[in-house]
């Protein structure tokens, strides 16, 4: 039940996060584009695991600033397979079930595909998933290159492994899912109560990725991300200027071997 003292605690809890964020911003605004005089000092010591490329540790209150592709792929129609029974002829699960059994299959295809192309799932959306890939310097356009061959493998295993596992032990339906990619600037910082931290990004390309992941077995990029494709693999793919969900950005389409 909600009380005043309630309100009054959350209250403490919502002010005292917001100071920890201005001084977080304070100290990586100097980094993007425009400066700020910056000095804080740690509140916190431990170091904290994480899935983040570049960076498996993190220390409370000691941001970073950094390039990264993100990834998003996302199953589609998930809500439609959870409220509407599927007809028992033709398949042995419906509903609540169905779409348990294909998150369990799909997320842990995803990760693996995406790590065995040096990404890394930093987060499950409950019917996908958000991947980085570290975007830096020289390394730049491998990172953009393992990137989409990583988002077109997800393709692949999705249709070729998940697909048919799915069919073979519950009669269902194949999945399909969406992929938005976008790169940007993003602040890689620490989360939430001091008693459980969880490490996260922040940055448009989180943002735009997600946007652009509303499509039906079609892989998408953002602008920036475009337009720092390697010029010697434009010619094997065709981009098709398109707008998801507001979002400008491109439709991937083969046109050559990889």
């Amino acid at each position: 039940m909600s009380t005043p003292d309630n309100h009054a605690d959350i209250h403490k809890l919502v002010e005292s996060e917001l100071d920890k964020a201005e001084l977080i911003w304070e100290q990586v605004s100097r980094h993007l584009d425009f400066s700020k005089r910056a000095s804080l000092k740690a509140l916190l010591e431990d170091s904290i695991p994480t899935q983040i490329p570049g960076y498996p540790y993190l220390e409370d209150m000691k941001p970073k600033v950094d390039y990264f592709i993100a990834l998003v792929a996302d199953m589609r129609d998930s809500s439609k397979h959870l409220l509407e029974a599927i007809s028992a002829k033709k398949a042995k699960v419906s509903q609540l079930q169905r779409v348990f059994y294909e998150t369990s299959a799909l997320l842990p295809a995803l990760a693996k595909t995406v790590s065995d192309h040096d990404g890394k799932v930093t987060e499950y959306l409950g019917d996908g998933v958000l991947a980085l890939f570290r975007a830096y310097g020289e390394d730049r356009e491998t990172s953009i290159r393992q990137s989409y061959r990583a988002a077109s493998q997800c393709l692949s295993v999705t249709h070729e492994v998940v697909n048919n596992a799915l069919e073979k032990r519950y009669s269902l339906p194949p999945l399909q899912i969406g992929i938005g990619m976008a790169m940007s600037q993003a602040v890689v910082t620490l989360v939430g109560l001091k008693e459980y931290v969880q490490p996260k990004v922040f940055g448009e390309c989180v943002f735009r990725a997600s946007k652009l992941s509303n499509g039906n077995d079609e892989i998408h990029v953002d602008e920036f991300l475009y337009q720092s494709w390697p010029i010697g693999k434009k010619g094997m793919l065709n981009f098709k200027r398109t707008i998801k969900n507001g979002v400008n950005g491109y439709l991937l389409e083969r046109s050559g071997p990889s």
